[in-house]
């Protein structure tokens, strides 16, 4: 049996190598640069949970994760730990909250498809069931539907092979994204608009990469742990996941009780020293 349809019986590892391949992806963006060696953009990864937890997988370690899950397309494991750091690294709760909430997206025009694998190590079938088509402006399908009218379990199998299982995403050409002072949004790569500084596309900081608009609303309690500032040019920005400041280029760091507590909340509108 073929090695990648192997691959789909095994979700767990799917799941580990979509994580490990999404986490290097967004390592490699935020060092800016297209000639690191996978050493340093894994060194760098390592570097970030470091920083962000106080404790992390060496170097040597992601190199091994990444070489055997994405390059080797074989299955390793990881511990949940590093799991879960991971998943933190790229905006979502936890490893659970990644596996449940990771969407594979394709838009074209008018019509958007997307593709959700929930949390589950069932059967194929059962894993089948988990992936959601949705298509704007028809009516939603789910595959067991699918199935019932005709659409065999080949066929699926199929589907998952083109769209997931082969790098862990769907072809996004076509699709660009740039930052609007808030937020990043999707546009087309053709746009002309002078004003819009165009990036490839990533999901991931499209849906959880905001500027904190209204820091007098972030506390102690809701801001720590969930936030990141960067502190220039007297100014102090917080938003709500680790990466780069658009605005200045300026790496984010991760917010503590004493920033949030000085910049944040009551104390919003004050200047820093």
């Amino acid at each position: 049996m073929d090695s990648k349809l192997i691959s789909i019986l095994n979700p767990m590892f799917e799941k580990r190598k979509l994580l490990m391949k999404t986490a290097y992806e967004t390592a490699k963006k935020e060092l800016k640069t297209d000639t690191s060696s996978d050493t340093a953009i894994l060194g760098f990864l390592s570097q970030k949970l470091e920083d962000q937890f106080g404790s992390s997988k060496d170097e040597r370690t992601f190199v091994r994760y990444y070489k055997r899950l994405v390059k080797e397309n074989q299955d390793y494991n990881i511990d949940d730990i590093t799991l879960d750091q991971l998943s933190k690294y790229l905006g979502y709760k936890n490893f659970e909250d990644f596996s449940e909430n990771y969407k594979i997206e394709k838009e074209d025009g008018e019509t958007k498809i997307e593709m959700k694998i929930g949390n589950d190590e069932d059967s194929l079938s059962e894993k089948l069931s988990k992936i959601i088509i949705n298509i704007t402006n028809t009516p939603v399908f789910n595959v067991p539907q699918l199935a019932k009218n005709g659409i065999g379990i080949g066929a699926m199998v199929m589907i998952l092979i083109m769209g997931f299982a082969y790098g862990g995403e769907l072809s996004q050409k076509n699709e660009c994204m740039y930052w609007d002072g808030d937020e990043y949004k999707k546009t087309s790569c053709n746009d002309k608009n002078p004003k819009h500084q165009l990036l490839p596309i990533d999901t991931v900081k499209l849906k959880y990469f905001k500027k904190i608009t209204r820091p007098d609303t972030l506390t102690v309690e809701n801001g720590f742990g969930n936030s990141w500032y960067t502190k220039y040019d007297n100014t102090v920005e917080f938003f709500t996941m680790d990466g780069i400041n658009p605005d200045n280029g300026k790496s984010l760091t991760n917010a503590s009780k004493h920033m949030i507590t000085k910049y944040a909340g009551a104390n919003a509108e004050l200047e820093t020293e």
